[in-house]
Order: structure tokens, then C-alpha cells, then sequence
């Protein structure tokens, strides 16, 4: 790996549960694909918005895929899965339990692709010059920090723009960069116990970044879109089976499955076994190979021999030697030894642990959404009998958090129940800060949007020093106002309206300001005080300028404030320090005691 090398990369995020054109915002696991165009061939890291997964064996994914989707006689619910099949089968599965705490979490609800961490998913053996192997996880750290919708937001978001994430994607253009990651790993070292090894090989656990930190070692930008959405985006194929000499598989027994059925599945989806000659997954460096003919074969080929040994063409192509003589791909070396069965490890069969790091480690913010988020999945959940036996099963994990979705459906937890002592620790930790979104403040507010709701005569100073503060830190502005068209402002100028308060609600920027001016004119309009109330709703800073402050009165603001509401006579570089301070913490967390009230 060179320090100054630029490799292109090409990247897909996606959903899992909902078909084509269904809403961006829904409660899923998130896909994270990445294809590398490097010198040697081409690399794909076939990932997901969480370390593992929901299952340890291939062969069950066709039943997990089954559960999840939507219900065969009626093909609903679409993009969410909060319906029986889903719960039954997680109910009877409890190796499904730490990925299904991971989507009930914030994370299941990401702001936006920039502030969603990444996740190879699968171990993998880095091999360096001497051909010795170290086992890595490859992880994506945004650097825009980590940040997740509000439940609230996600549901409306899907009504209101359900291309919310996509959206954000599609502006680049006067945008420029619009998502900056670091590309890391975590290694196994040598002194970790036999137990973290074998956790390499099981897909439903994770190697603690408290255990094991990350290492940083590039950083991917993402600063175009593709051109054709269906020649690119729809076309591409990756495969956990395209990897580059220096990295190799390991015994994961799901990545093992994976490996067959990429290739099964491009034939099918794309047409035939020349998938990789369309132009979006074709490497950048010249490439042979002895294939002939199929669906839409793009190369012609004027070599008369496609089989090796050959004398007609002087034995060519050849695949290119190992490393050290050319530095071709070579499977890593190792001896292995035992019966082959078809039997899982008894470390495959812990299914809790894990679960409860993920739940101690999350803030009480955040644990709070999870009740919710399970509360309100298995409301929608008809049968009784598998909602009680999803509780019981959280009830390993944790009874603090059993009995708060028992209490949201209606029910107490038994005796037996409320006396399940907890799973061990992992490794003897109890707390990782990595698993959480916000135990650890990261980030920085560049790419953000502030919403400016105008009004008649708005001062022109005071929205001058706005536009520039936001300016300088990166963050966007989006002019509102009641109508399109035009505003004047106090010094006779005009201002371009961007949006309407209805046509960019509140659901999609990150920090509303009111400068003062002709108050009046927006204080008698229902969509502009729903605005506030809305974005107050979702924790989100709000400042006010001059009689603006009436607005406090609409939000039951008392006269000493809050954290996160930003007053003053008039703008200057403090008030826009601290809207934007409050920015960088993603959500006025302080206030979600206080909106439960809020009809918004």
C-alpha cells in the first residue's frame, strides 16, 4: 500500500428490505459496496452499515430473505420489517439478535450516506512481502461524524421525499465533495486468545474496537455521480470473490457461501457470464482470460487458443506469476487439519453477549430508541405469541430492556424472566464508545443545511453575516419563505427564494434561523410556526434574532432559554459560533424531555 497512490472507486449504497422506489428513510440495514479500479484488477468490498450480520450460515440466508421481505400472499409490507415472517423467524433464530439490536438502533436510520459508518463485514487476511497473513476487518469512519434520523423524521421523510438520501447525493455539482471517508481496518494480533480468533470466523459477532482499535489507513472521497443511472448504478456487479494479490479469504463459512452465490446471482441479474465486460466492472488494467462467446460478449477476441497449455500462440495468455517473480495473485498457504462436518463450533452458540455490549454501550438516549424502535416493530406484529417470545428473547440479552418493550405492548415480563442472569462479558468488556453514535462527539458541520425562514423587510446585515459564517464552515443555507419568487429585504435589495416552508420542510435540514425583520409577515403563517415547532420536535438548534425571539412563546420557551436556542438583539460571530457549536453535536439531545407534549 503506496501513501501517495489514487485509486478510483466506484460505490453503491442501497437498502436491503424494499424493492425498487421504495423510500431512502426506512428502518433497514444499509448497503455499502465498494469497487476498487486498482493496478492489479479489480477489489470490491461487498459491506453493509454494520460489522455483522444476520445469520452464521449461507445456506440460510434464502430463509432469512424469505422472513424479511414482504409477505407472499399480499406483497406488503414494503421497505420495512415490521410484519410476522420477519419476527417469527427472528424469534426461533436468536443468532439473528446482535445485527436486529443494530438495526433497531439509531443506526437504522441514518441522516445521510455522509454520516453513516461502513463495514467490510467478513474477516480477511491481509499478506504482506514475506507471505505472512494477519486477519483484518475493514471498517469506513465518515468524516463528517456519525449521525442518524429521529424516528419521527425517518416515518415523514418517507412521505415527504422519499428520495431523501439519494436527494443529498444527486446535488454534487455545486456541492463539489459530498463525502469524505476514512478506509481503515482492525487486525487481529497475535496475543488475542483463541476465542477472538474463532470470532473471526462467525458473522453474528464483532471484534471490539475497545480490544482492537482501527487503523486508519486511507481515505476515500466521493466526488461525482455517475452519468447513467442504469448503465452504472443498476450494471454494476461486485463480488466478495474480486479480490487483489495482498489479500486473501479466510474459513468465514458465510463469506464462503457468498463467494458462489455473487457469481450465480450477476448471471442472472445481468444475463449471461460477461457481466464483467460492461463497462462499469471492467478493470482498468489489462485482462485476460479464455472465456468465449454467452449473452453479450463485448470483447472480440483474435486469439485462436482460450485453453492453456497451448503451442499456437505461443502458450498465451498465461495467468501472471505470484509474487515475488510478477506479483500475481496467490492463495495464502496454511495447513489444515480435522474431519469435515457439517456441524457448527459450540462458540457459534453464545448469542447474547454480544447483543448486551451493543445495548450498554449505546447512550441512554439512544437506548431509549431502541425500546422504541422494537416497540413499535412488534406493534405492528399480529400474533401475540411471537411478540411475547421476541421479548423473551431480549430478555437474555438484557431485562432493563425487555421490560421496556413489554411494558409499550401491554404485558410484564414473568418471574423466570425478570431472574435471567446476564450472558458474560465479551473478552471482559462491558462498554465499547465505538458501538455508540454519540457517546464520543465527532465530525464537523461541513455539508450540513441551515433552513433561513424569511420574512418581509429581513434585515440584510444580519442575513449578510449569516450566509457568511455558514459559508466559511462549509454549511449550506436554503433561502424559505411562504411563496416562490422573490423577498425584499430592509435595504431594498431582493432575495432568491429557494424553497417554500412546505417544500423543504424541516425534516431535511439540520439547523433552523429566524432573522429579525417583519416578523409579522411569517408569524400569522401556520407553515412557518409548524416549521419550528417540527424541527424543535427533532431536536434540532434553532436561533432567533431580534422579534424573532417571539418564537419562543410558539416553542414554551420560559425566559431564561435553553441550550439549544440561540437568541440575540442582532447576528453577530458569537450567535453564529454557537449555532453552529450545537450543529456539531448532530441533536440538542438536552431537550428530549421536553417535546413529548409538541403536536407536531
Amino acid at each position: 500500500m503506496r501513501s501517495t497512490e489514487i485509486t478510483p472507486v466506484f460505490v453503491r449504497f442501497s437498502t436491503v428490505q424494499g424493492g425498487a422506489g421504495s423510500a431512502d428513510t426506512v428502518r433497514d440495514i444499509r448497503g455499502f459496496a465498494t469497487k476498487f479500479y486498482t493496478e492489479e484488477g479489480i477489489f470490491d468490498l461487498v459491506g453493509n452499515n454494520t460489522p455483522i450480520f444476520f445469520i452464521q450460515d449461507a445456506h440460510k440466508f434464502p430463509d432469512f430473505v424469505h422472513a424479511v421481505k414482504p409477505e407472499p400472499h399480499w406483497a406488503i409490507p414494503q421497505g420495512q420489517s415490521a410484519h410476522d415472517t420477519f419476527w417469527d423467524y427472528v424469534s426461533l433464530q436468536p443468532e439473528t439478535l446482535h445485527n436486529v439490536m443494530w438495526a433497531m438502533s439509531d443506526r437504522g436510520i441514518p441522516r445521510s450516506y455522509r454520516t453513516m459508518e461502513g463495514f467490510g463485514i467478513h474477516t480477511f487476511r491481509l499478506i504482506n512481502a514475506q507471505g505472512k497473513a494477519t486477519f483484518v476487518r475493514f471498517h469506513w469512519k465518515p468524516l463528517a461524524g456519525k449521525a442518524s434520523l429521529v424516528w419521527d423524521e425517518s416515518q415523514k421523510l418517507t412521505g415527504r421525499d422519499p428520495d431523501f438520501h439519494r436527494r443529498i447525493c444527486g446535488r454534487p455539482s455545486k456541492r463539489a465533495i459530498f463525502r469524505n471517508t476514512s478506509w481503515a481496518y482492525n487486525s487481529l494480533p497475535k496475543r488475542m486468545n483463541l476465542n477472538s480468533i474463532l470470532i473471526c470466523s462467525i458473522r453474528t459477532k464483532l471484534i471490539p474496537e475497545e480490544l482492537v482499535p482501527v487503523q486508519r489507513v486511507g481515505k476515500m472521497v466521493l466526488n461525482r455521480n455517475p452519468d447513467n443511472f442504469f448503465a452504472e448504478n443498476e450494471q454494476a456487479a461486485f463480488h466478495p470473490g474480486h479480490i487483489v494479490p495482498g489479500i486473501d479469504f479466510t474459513n468465514d463459512p458465510l463469506l464462503q457461501g457468498r463467494l458462489f452465490s455473487y457469481t450465480d446471482t450477476q448471471i442472472s441479474r445481468l444475463g449471461g457470464p460477461n457481466f464483467h465486460e460492461i463497462p462499469i466492472n471492467r478493470p482498468t488494467c489489462p485482462y485476460h482470460n479464455f472465456q468465449r462467446d454467452g449473452m453479450h460478449r463485448m470483447d472480440i477476441d483474435t486469439n485462436p487458443a482460450n485453453y492453456e497449455p497451448n503451442s499456437i500462440n505461443d502458450n498465451w495468455p498465461r495467468e501472471t506469476p505470484p509474487a515475488p517473480k510478477r506479483g500475481g495473485f496467490e492463495s495464502y498457504q496454511e495447513r489444515v487439519d480435522g474431519n469435515k462436518i457439517r456441524e457448527r463450533s459450540p462458540s457459534f452458540g453464545e448469542y447474547y453477549s454480544h447483543p448486551r455490549l451493543f445495548w450498554l454501550s449505546q447512550t441512554p438516549i439512544e437506548q431509549q430508541h431502541i425500546i422504541d424502535a422494537f416497540s413499535f416493530e412488534l406493534g405492528k406484529v399480529a400474533r401475540a405469541y411471537i411478540r411475547e417470545r421476541v421479548v423473551d428473547q431480549l430478555a437474555h440479552i438484557d431485562v432493563t430492556l425487555a421490560q421496556g418493550v413489554a411494558h409499550n405492548l401491554g404485558f410484564a415480563l414473568t418471574h423466570e424472566q425478570t431472574q435471567i442472569a446476564p450472558p458474560p462479558d465479551v473478552n471482559g468488556l462491558k462498554k465499547d464508545p465505538a458501538l455508540s453514535l454519540y457517546a464520543v462527539p465527532d465530525g464537523d458541520v461541513k455539508g450540513r443545511v441551515v433552513a433561513i425562514l424569511l420574512n418581509d423587510k429581513v434585515n440584510a446585515a444580519d442575513l449578510l453575516t449569516i450566509l457568511q459564517a455558514l459559508k466559511a464552515k462549509g454549511v449550506h443555507a436554503k433561502l424559505l419563505y411562504s411563496r416562490m419568487g422573490e423577498v425584499t429585504a430592509d435595504d431594498g435589495s431582493t432575495l432568491t427564494i429557494a424553497a417554500t416552508f412546505a417544500g423543504a420542510p424541516s425534516l431535511t435540514v439540520d439547523a433552523v434561523i429566524v432573522p429579525c425583520g417583519n416578523i409579522a409577515d411569517i408569524e400569522s403563517c401556520g407553515d412557518a410556526r409548524y416549521y419550528l415547532l417540527e424541527a424543535y420536535k427533532h431536536l434540532k438548534p434553532i436561533a432567533l434574532a431580534g422579534d424573532a425571539r417571539r418564537f419562543k412563546a410558539l416553542l414554551n420557551i420560559d425566559s431564561q432559554g435553553e441550550e439549544g436556542l440561540v437568541e440575540a438583539d442582532n447576528v453577530d460571530h458569537h450567535f453564529m459560533d454557537t449555532l453552529l457549536t450545537l450543529m456539531a453535536a448532530h441533536r440538542v439531545w438536552s431537550r428530549a424531555g421536553k417535546i413529548n407534549a409538541i403536536p407536531a
